[in-house]
């Protein structure tokens, strides 16, 4: 299973591995279940093609506003858009995965939410800043099923 993720903050890298570690045991408790590779983005690094089906973990950085009539603009994570946009790399997205602070409302996971729709495919979970144990089960299972 292999997971492309950007962290600004360190708080959506804390939770993927996490959810990486998460996926070991259960791998070692039940072999079909597959473990994680994870594939860290940032604004150094240069597009590839990706061949093999994947999940996107993005938080939400934005300017302003309330997400709806503004403040709906993406900031720091623009490398993993378009590392996802790269050639036909979007059609292997299996699905994305949001975080954020609810504090912001609206805002909350606005990120994930555009990038589901830009590039077709599933918005398929939320957690808030670095997440809870309760958040990395339920993920992993969330993204067997997809």
């Amino acid at each position: 299973m292999n997971i492309y993720y950007m962290s600004i903050s360190g708080n959506t890298r804390a939770f993927v591995t996490n959810l990486q570690k998460y996926a070991i045991t259960q791998h070692e408790q039940n072999s079909l279940n597959p473990t994680i590779t994870l594939h860290a983005i940032d604004d150094n690094t240069l597009p590839e093609s990706i061949t093999e089906p994947f999940f996107v973990f993005v938080p939400t950085y934005l300017e302003g506003g309330n997400g709806v009539d503004n403040g709906d603009q993406e900031i720091l994570t623009e490398a993993l858009r378009e590392y996802i946009a790269y050639e036909d790399n979007a059609k292997n997205c299996l699905g994305i995965v949001g975080s954020g602070n609810k504090n912001f409302n609206r805002q909350y996971c606005l990120t994930a939410k555009q990038y589901a729709a830009q590039f077709d495919c599933p918005f398929l979970a939320d957690y808030e800043l670095r997440g809870t144990p309760k958040d990395i089960e339920r993920i992993y299972q969330i993204l067997l099923k997809a």
